[in-house]
């Protein structure tokens, strides 16, 4: 995990810095987290096309990683984030 101040001297867009200081805020000890889209979006007053632009913004940079997650019959439920 990025220390907190660190997250600033990415020059990262205000949208990554609040979506991947969210993703802190709602990690476990195993620095997982797997809101949804909607989820990110509604809690932070962000568009859905906005919170994925930052969640991409945060992938380039490797501040988080992705890993997808499938329900046990058919289809990828939300994506846990690790920071």
């Amino acid at each position: 995990m990025l220390v907190k101040r660190g997250i600033y001297g990415l020059k990262l867009p205000h949208r990554a810095v609040a979506v991947y200081m969210y993703l802190c805020d709602r990690a476990g000890k195993d620095g997982g987290s797997f809101p949804s889209h909607q989820t990110i979006s509604g809690d932070l007053h962000m568009s859905v096309s906005t919170v994925k632009r930052a969640l991409n913004d945060l992938l380039e940079a490797g501040c988080i990683e992705k890993q997808p997650r499938y329900r046990q019959r058919h289809g990828q439920t939300s994506n846990l984030y690790k920071v």
